[in-house]
C-alpha cells in the first residue's frame, strides 16, 4: 500500500468514476426498460450523451488528453495517464495500480452522471441508482476496500432512499451524495430528513459535491452566454447551500451527521465563516461558535490553487480535504495534487497530515 508525506497515509477525497455500458448491468430484470444508451460523435468516442426514452440524461466527461497526461508524467516522473478501464472501472486492479502509482491509499469515489437530474420517472430514478450502487458495491469488494464509494440517490422515491442508504452502509460506501437544490429544494428541506435521520443512524457522511439537482436553476444559471465553465450553475449553489444547512436546523435535528462539501474549492470558506458569524448576532442568536466549521461537522475539499494558508487562518485545518478529481478533465482534475501539496510551502507538517489522512478518515469514518 502507497504511503507518501505522512505514517498514516493518503486518502483521495474526491475521486470519480465514468459511467459506462457495464454500469447497468446491475439492472434488476424487471428494470431493463430503463437501460440508457450511449451515444458518441465518431470524431470524438470520449464525448458522448446518455439517452433514455429519447431524452438526453447526461453526458459523459470526456478524459483529458492523452498528450497532456503524457507530458505531465513526464514532468514530474510518475505516471498521470490513467486508462479508460481505470476510469470506467472495468477493470478495479488497474484502478488500485495506479493509485498506488499516485501515492494514494484510498480513493473515494463520486458519480459523474448525477451531477444534474437524470429523469422525473420514480421509477427509473429507483432502478438507475439502484444499478450503480450495486456496480460500487461490486467494486469495493475487488478492491478490497480500497476504493470507497458515495452512494446516489434515488429522491424522486424517498422509501427507496431508505432502502439504499442501509444497503450502502453495508458494502463498502462512506457517504450519501446530495444534490444542492434536489428536486428544487433545499437541502435543509424537511422533505430529505428521512434520508439524513438514516444516514446518521448509520453513521454515513452526507457528500455535497458540486452539481445542481433543479432544471429551472440549471437553465437560468446555465445559458448560452455563460462561460464560466458551470462555475454560476454547480459551484455556487454548493456553496450557497453550505450556509443554508448552517444556518437552518438541521445541525440541531441531526447533529452526528457529517457533511462533505466537495470540488468546489476552499476560498469561499473564510467568507462562509464570516457570514455565519453576522447571522447569528443579526438574529440575536448571540456568538458563533468559534471554530465554525468543526462545529457543523463541515468538511470543504481545498485545491492546490487555492489560497490554504488564508483558508486555515480563518477555518482551521481540522476540516480540510484534498483531491485529484480522478476520471475527469476540467478545472479542479489534479492527478497530481499530493504530491504538489506536500510540496507547498508556507503549511505544516502537522496540517498537510490532518488534510491528506485525519480530516477525510474522520469525514467519512474510514
Amino acid at each position: 500500500m502507497a504511503t507518501i508525506g505522512t505514517k498514516q497515509g493518503v486518502v483521495d477525497a474526491d475521486a470519480h468514476v465514468i459511467e459506462c455500458e457495464h454500469t447497468w448491468d446491475y439492472l434488476l430484470p424487471h428494470e431493463e426498460k430503463f437501460r440508457p444508451k450511449l451515444f458518441a460523435s465518431p470524431e470524438n468516442p470520449d464525448d458522448a450523451y446518455w439517452i433514455l426514452g429519447g431524452a438526453i440524461i447526461g453526458h459523459r466527461n470526456p478524459a483529458a488528453s492523452e498528450e497532456d497526461l503524457i507530458r505531465q508524467s513526464a514532468e514530474t516522473g510518475r505516471n498521470l495517464v490513467p486508462t479508460r478501464s481505470s476510469r470506467e472501472l472495468t477493470d478495479v486492479k488497474e484502478r488500485v495500480r495506479h493509485i498506488d502509482d499516485l501515492g494514494i491509499d484510498t480513493q473515494v469515489l463520486h458519480n459523474t452522471l448525477w451531477i444534474q437530474p437524470v429523469t422525473t420517472d420514480p421509477a427509473a430514478d429507483v432502478a438507475l441508482c439502484g444499478s450503480w450502487n450495486r456496480w460500487m458495491a461490486d467494486v469495493w469488494q475487488q478492491a478490497g476496500g480500497r476504493l470507497r464509494w458515495c452512494a446516489v440517490m434515488p429522491t424522486l422515491d424517498m422509501e427507496a432512499s431508505v432502502e439504499q442508504v442501509r444497503f450502502a452502509k453495508q458494502h463498502g460506501a462512506v457517504a450519501i451524495a446530495m444534490r444542492p437544490l434536489e428536486s428544487g429544494k433545499s437541502l435543509a428541506d424537511s422533505h430529505f430528513y428521512p434520508i439524513y435521520e438514516e444516514a446518521e443512524r448509520q453513521n454515513l457522511a452526507i457528500a455535497v459535491h458540486i452539481s445542481n439537482g433543479s432544471r429551472p436553476a440549471l437553465q437560468m444559471l446555465g445559458s448560452s452566454f455563460d462561460r464560466a465553465g458551470g462555475f454560476a450553475a454547480f459551484r455556487i449553489p454548493t456553496v450557497m447551500e453550505t450556509l443554508v444547512l448552517m444556518m437552518s436546523e438541521v445541525p440541531d435535528r441531526f447533529p452526528n451527521l457529517r457533511w462533505g462539501i466537495v470540488e468546489a474549492s476552499s476560498n469561499w470558506v473564510p467568507w462562509i465563516v464570516r457570514e455565519v458569524q453576522q447571522r447569528y448576532l443579526a438574529r440575536g442568536r448571540g456568538a458563533a461558535p468559534e471554530n465554525i466549521l468543526k462545529h457543523f461537522k463541515v468538511y470543504v475539499t481545498c485545491e492546490t490553487s487555492d489560497d490554504i494558508e488564508f483558508v486555515i487562518k480563518h477555518g482551521g485545518d481540522e476540516n480540510l480535504l484534498i483531491g485529484t478529481d480522478y476520471g475527469h478533465a476540467d478545472l479542479s482534475t489534479a492527478l497530481n495534487a499530493i504530491r504538489t501539496f506536500q510540496g507547498l510551502d508556507g503549511i505544516s507538517d502537522e496540517s498537510k497530515a490532518r488534510i491528506l489522512y485525519d480530516n477525510p478518515t474522520r469525514l467519512y469514518n474510514l
